[in-house]
């Protein structure tokens, strides 16, 4: 095989996003171009003839590595030595469905909005290392999330683009005769048809729905066009595409999966299709037929924030889920009564959380905090048990090493953590070797990541600055003046009022006087994104723009527009800090901490998410001591006391204490404590042999 067709293989699968070297090879054929395909391998060869590449990759003695990489990939499609399967042998004939309404698997990919949709990603990418095997069920969004721009005055404003979806790593499913699969969903105003899309991510497959088949109505065919459409009208059809459709998508292709996965109440619906299969195949009763589906279901939730949790009114369900209703033999009461806490209570509305629950054989929050906070919330669903007795546990999440593990890191750990240490990075005693780093040579690391950022930085704020005219007094962009060598704290996540990106700026004349310090000054970078119908939200991204253009603050605080995996990515790698601050116990996890951490970044949080069970005092550094006053405003005084407190007292003094060869021992000694204390244990890797081990296996056994 020459070089195009290899490049092209390594471009239709996934793998390449989480393989430093592969993506090294694309972009050294033309980097400029790489950057304006943003960093899709499919849509950057489909700008270079076949002649080309092979020219470039001549002149360019890429030959060897392309085929290295080629070959790498085939052994590791075809390897039988993995974890799976040598303790997961029984989910080879019954897989994992994973179910999850957007997935992050790589900025190319646009069909996630932000933590869960990269949990989702990072949840298929762990199976496929492990050996696990696993199906993601989810829908293909032809206009993604939002593209977010800022107006003069700070105001988050949305536009959206077509994704070309013919320059996606992206098959369609078709029949034995070759035509694209279609399916149709009855509901009482008619069927909504579905085509099906499928992505290879590793060993793992994607499937994808999508409504814009030119079976429907227009109006049908924009159903799947955007994640989380705030209309409850488009946002139940959504589900009922995902759910039911994903259920009938697996039937059609003969995946009989031993263990359906939900990732959050999106899904939910599938278990009603569930049982209805369950009912016509086995000529059961409803009860018997959810009584199979519950016996054979995990249910996952994210978030102990009431408005994370879809809920529709009964005319809602009937328009949408009247015909299902029937095939199952319930009467309306009966059908709402499932998603409902107080099943005669006929004032409440249908929560898909509550449905996710009642039909969920294990159920789950995602770390120890969370894992409570979830019992207390749906604690009602089960009247007769103490809090503690609640049938939901815990399961902490990981992160995808391999995907967020910058390359100097990722060299660092080859060197020094032996062979097989990746197939090994859920063992604790396989980081012992990083004590074993030169202090100077791990230092070195981290300022390579930091250089790096910097000059994303500086070029990302060059073109906010170009799109906004200048800015309002011209001049240069203020992210020219960002320096490396001061201590660079980041900040990145949605936002939203419970996240409180603002607490930092709650006190302004301490914070002046930090960024102001003209020996051991601190600089502050924040991205995210607000939803659209979020204004408050909007206004905290606002504020933070506007402290931004402050005089006092010009420079040492910027806001990074658009905020994606790329923009992550750079964050994680580079910044000296990371920064948490949700009002406890509202944070179910925190995975963007564990991805700096993995990146020898210090994490400076609340204890709350994954922060509790992973501060010992030596890995990194505490706002508060976990106490959640009744009052929210005076919560937040105490927290913001405490962050400037720690911040002024132990972080500023740690990293600007340097020996004679510039490095701060002290800081880097920390830097290491967290590595080693934290990595294994929130990688996806433990993630993964945790529900493996505690949920798929024993369902798939008749254990539980």
């Amino acid at each position: 095989m020459d070089i195009a067709p290899k490049l092209r293989d390594l471009a239709r699968n996934l793998w390449w996003t989480w393989q430093p070297d592969t993506i090294a090879l694309f972009r050294d054929l033309d980097p400029a171009l790489w950057r304006r395909v943003n960093h899709n391998p499919v849509a950057f060869l489909a700008r270079l003839s076949p002649e080309t590449i092979v020219q470039r990759a001549v002149d360019l003695a890429l030959e060897a590595r392309i085929s290295f990489a080629f070959h790498r990939l085939h052994e590791y499609l075809h390897s039988r030595q993995t974890w799976g399967d040598s303790f997961a042998g029984p989910l080879k004939a019954s897989p994992v469905a994973y179910f999850s309404a957007e997935f992050g698997l790589h900025e190319s990919l646009p069909i996630y909005s932000g933590g869960l949709g990269v949990l989702a990603g990072d949840h298929l990418k762990g199976a496929s290392d492990l050996g696990i095997p696993i199906v993601g069920v989810g829908l293909f969004y032809a206009q993604g999330y939002f593209n977010q721009r800022l107006d003069a005055d700070g105001w988050q404003e949305e536009s959206f683009s077509e994704t070309p979806v013919d320059l996606l790593p992206l098959d369609r499913v078709k029949d034995a005769e070759g035509k694209p699969v279609r399916m149709h969903l009855e509901t009482p105003s008619g069927d909504i048809w579905v085509g099906l899309r499928q992505a290879r991510v590793g060993r793992a497959t994607l499937l994808l729905l999508d409504s814009d088949v030119e079976e429907n109505s227009e109006e049908d065919r924009k159903l799947t066009g955007r994640l989380y459409k705030a209309d409850p009208n488009i946002r139940i059809r959504q589900e009922l595409i995902l759910g039911v459709g994903g259920i009938r998508a697996l039937a059609l292709l003969g995946i009989r999966p031993g263990v359906v996965h939900l990732n959050e109440g999106h899904s939910a619906f599938a278990l009603l299709e569930m049982t209805r299969a369950e009912m016509v195949t086995d000529e059961v009763d409803f009860s018997e037929a959810f009584r199979r589906v519950k016996a054979k279901t995990v249910f996952t939730s994210h978030t102990p924030v009431e408005a994370g949790h879809d809920r529709f009114d009964g005319d809602r369900i009937e328009e949408a889920l009247g015909s299902l209703r029937e095939s199952l033999g319930l009467s309306r009461e009966e059908m709402m009564a499932l998603g409902r806490v107080d099943p005669s209570d006929d004032e409440e509305t249908f929560c898909m959380t509550v449905l996710g629950l009642k039909a969920a054989r294990m159920a789950n929050g995602v770390s120890a905090l969370h894992g409570r906070a979830t019992r207390r919330m749906w604690g009602a669903l089960w009247p007769d048990r103490d809090e503690f007795d609640v049938p939901i546990g815990h399961i902490t999440n990981g992160v995808h090493i391999a995907t967020w593990l910058s390359p100097p890191m990722h060299r660092l750990y080859n060197r020094y953590l032996g062979r097989g240490w990746e197939e090994n990075k859920s063992s604790p005693e396989v980081w012992h070797g990083i004590d074993a780093i030169d202090d100077g040579e791990l230092w070195e690391a981290h300022q390579v990541n930091k250089a790096r950022l910097v000059s994303y930085v500086q070029r990302k704020v060059a073109e906010q600055h170009a799109h906004h005219g200048g800015g309002p007094e011209g001049g240069d962009p203020p992210g020219q003046r960002l320096d490396p060598s001061v201590l660079t704290i980041g900040f990145a996540r949605r936002f939203t009022a419970y996240k409180r990106a603002d607490l930092i700026l709650g006190d302004e004349a301490r914070l002046e006087r930090l960024v102001a310090d003209s020996e051991r000054p601190i600089q502050i970078l924040f991205a995210g994104k607000a939803h659209p119908k979020d204004e408050p939200g909007k206004r905290l991204v606002q504020r933070i723009v506007e402290m931004s253009l402050d005089p006092r603050f010009q420079g040492r605080i910027l806001f990074l527009e658009d905020y994606d995996i790329n923009v992550a990515r750079h964050l994680v790698q580079g910044v000296d800090l990371w920064l948490n601050t949700p009002r406890r116990p509202l944070e179910a996890s925190g995975t963007s901490g564990m991805k700096a951490v993995c990146n020898g970044v210090l994490h400076f949080s609340m204890l709350d998410g994954w922060w509790v069970e992973a501060f010992d005092g030596r890995n990194g550094f505490a706002i508060g001591d976990g106490g959640e006053h009744r009052k929210p405003e005076v919560q937040d005084r105490r927290d913001t006391e405490s962050l400037h407190a720690v911040l002024a007292d132990q972080v500023i003094p740690l990293f600007y204490d340097r020996d004679a060869e510039g490095i701060p021992r002290a800081w880097v000694g920390t830097m290491k404590e967290a590595i080693k204390s934290l990595v294994w244990r929130f990688s996806a890797d433990r993630m993964l042999k945790q529900y493996a081990r505690e949920f798929y296996l024993p369902i798939v056994g008749g254990i539980i």
